[in-house]
């Protein structure tokens, strides 16, 4: 059983068919779970009408840093927005410092850091674990969240392929680190040695789909399925079963998002009846 920690299901229907088939295809490639992360609030419904008609899809909210936005949600905006919807994550948010060839940054940095903050606060009232992009941004990142959130929080570094020292300091703070296809690619030995060092208990997987299609899906837009590729070549770098990376991965996720847990799920179907 696998689970697919961050992909993009609102945005699956335009380039690889309509959602229901694409979660139909990663149902029989052994993916039990999906997590529908969000880039703004405004989409918000659709994610949760998803989620109400598949019962393996849960979503998160917030405002990726690239996201531009005519006006920014203050706290209190974000949090009204937890409460209304329920998510199992705060997220996509975080912080994306790489310029363009012109120098400039698609949203700028004091805008990004002041939105990751305030999402980073409402996480931690609401006691949600965050998923978490970064680009360009090490220690920035690391920074806002060590002095923003609480441990006991935690959340997830999404598709990482930074170095193994970031990583560290991500764990030491209640993180997981999530793989995605990248760790397929022919020039990322990088991220197949942080697949090989970091301990199995902290990883989980991801697409990140429509985007970064795994070898040997190259050139095509990605979908939930192809999080097998992923699992497989972890599984290859640690000279382990994938049945061990699936059980462990799966345990992870439901161990970080609380509100996915079977037991949870379960209290909140009798709450709701």
């Amino acid at each position: 059983m696998l689970i697919d920690s961050h992909c993009h299901l609102d945005r699956l229907d335009a380039q690889s068919g309509h959602v229901d088939d694409v979660l139909a295809r990663a149902r029989d490639a052994g993916v039990r779970g999906f997590l529908a992360v969000a880039t703004n609030l405004e989409g918000m419904p659709a994610l949760v009408e998803l989620a109400r008609r598949h019962d393996d899809v849960f979503y998160g909210v917030g405002v990726h840093p690239m996201q531009i936005l005519e006006r920014e949600p203050t706290l209190e905006e974000i949090k009204d927005c937890i409460d209304r919807f329920e998510p199992v994550v705060i997220g996509e948010i975080g912080l994306d410092f790489q310029a363009d060839e012109q120098g400039a940054l698609r949203v700028p940095r004091e805008v990004q850091l002041t939105r990751f903050e305030h999402h980073l606060r409402a996480a931690r009232d609401a006691e949600l674990p965050v998923s978490v992009h970064t680009r360009a941004a090490r220690d920035e990142t690391m920074d806002m969240i060590e002095r923003h959130l609480d441990p006991a929080v935690g959340g997830v570094l999404h598709c990482f392929t930074e170095d193994l020292d970031m990583a560290r300091r991500a764990v030491a703070h209640g993180f997981m680190i999530s793989l995605s296809g990248i760790v397929t690619f022919a020039s990322a030995e990088n991220v197949r040695a942080l697949a090989r060092a970091l301990p199995l208990d902290r990883l989980l997987l991801e697409t990140d789909s429509p985007w970064l299609s795994p070898v040997p899906y190259r050139g095509r837009p990605n979908e939930p399925a192809r999080v097998l590729e992923v699992a497989r070549v972890i599984a290859c770098e640690r000279n382990i079963s994938l049945d061990e990376v699936a059980m462990q991965t799966t345990a992870n996720f439901h161990r970080l998002f609380r509100r996915t847990a079977p037991a949870h799920a379960a209290a909140a179907h009798l709450v709701n009846t």
